[in-house]
């Protein structure tokens, strides 16, 4: 048998870590077909309509050019930007805004970093009016984050329900991010969220979606009166296959940032968060099938061919 050459693409070490681009290709037909057979319609949040359901953020990236590829690679249009923590100019002098196509990506402001209902209120005022200078049409809306402890990151729901009630009616279209509490969700969206952001676990940390059946009750309480309120899930992923889930939950989308700037490979877990998210979605569509303590056989037991058992014959 004539031995394999090394440089070929079915080599073993191209089949564990084929090149990106080579995986994006086959994964683009999938897609294609995948989208031309059912059509999905857009995420819709506020005055906002995005094309894809990944919100991707902009922070903790090794350079300005690292978080570029990223997000271009994770196929999002909306991107979010910390008003308080964002740095517009790196150590080498560059600033992010070059890094950014504003007439691709439309700028979510988040007031990341606020302790108090009145820092939020003031953080998001200042990112309204950043982009209002820019000519970005995320002005209206803001990522509303008020942290209750700066250990867990959790959020301080009394806070929250406050600099939500106030923003809203200011006019700004808020997501808000949230604990899972089913409670606090619902209170959100009555003093005017126009989308909760309940978290799978603590911001940055990784651990993915630790109490999905909080985020079932979540989904329903504020979908069923309204099934097309964007419920989005934000905090805690850790990798693809928490996007995965999030979505064949029925989340509406979900906003990342740690689990794509330091992993391993930034640009290569942007491109597997965007497929993951497609993919979950095509399966919360198409619907699962029912999970059953026994085992059902897949092939249909009418018209089986009968056999005897070897040993079996009637003797003459």
């Amino acid at each position: 048998m004539a031995m394999m050459s090394k440089s070929s693409p079915w080599s073993v070490a191209a089949d564990i870590n084929p090149p990106l681009n080579h995986l994006s290709n086959i994964i683009n037909l999938q897609e294609s077909s995948l989208e031309s057979s059912s059509p999905e319609s857009p995420l819709i949040v506020g005055r906002h309509t995005l094309a894809s359901r990944l919100i991707v953020g902009t922070g903790r990236y090794d350079t300005m050019q690292q978080m570029k590829d990223s997000l271009d690679a994770s196929g999002a249009d909306c991107v979010t930007v910390a008003v308080r923590r964002e740095k517009l100019y790196e150590r080498g002098g560059q600033n992010i805004l070059d890094f950014l196509d504003l007439d691709r990506y439309t700028l979510l402001p988040n007031t990341a970093g606020c302790y108090t209902a009145v820092d939020a209120i003031r953080a998001a005022k200042l990112g309204r009016e950043i982009l209002r200078t820019l000519g970005n049409p995320g002005a209206d809306w803001v990522k509303l984050e008020v942290l209750g402890d700066s250990k867990t990151l959790l959020p301080d729901p009394a806070a929250t329900v406050e600099a939500c009630r106030e923003l809203a009616a200011e006019g700004f279209s808020v997501l808000c991010y949230t604990s899972d509490c089913p409670v606090t969700a619902r209170r959100l969206k009555e003093v005017g969220a126009a989308s909760v952001m309940p978290a799978g676990s603590p911001i940055g940390s990784g651990q993915g979606l630790l109490n999905p059946n909080n985020l079932r009750i979540v989904l329903e309480y504020l979908k069923e009166d309204d099934p097309n309120y964007p419920v989005i899930v934000d905090a805690g992923v850790g990798t693809a296959s928490d996007v995965s889930e999030a979505f064949e939950l029925g989340g509406d989308g979900v906003l990342l940032n740690t689990a794509i700037a330091h992993a391993r490979d930034p640009v290569r877990m942007a491109a597997a968060m965007k497929h993951a998210a497609i993919a979950g979605r095509h399966a919360f569509l198409a619907g699962r099938i029912p999970k059953r303590l026994y085992g059902t056989a897949s092939s249909p037991s009418e018209g089986v061919i009968s056999t005897r058992p070897y040993g079996s014959e009637t003797k003459e």
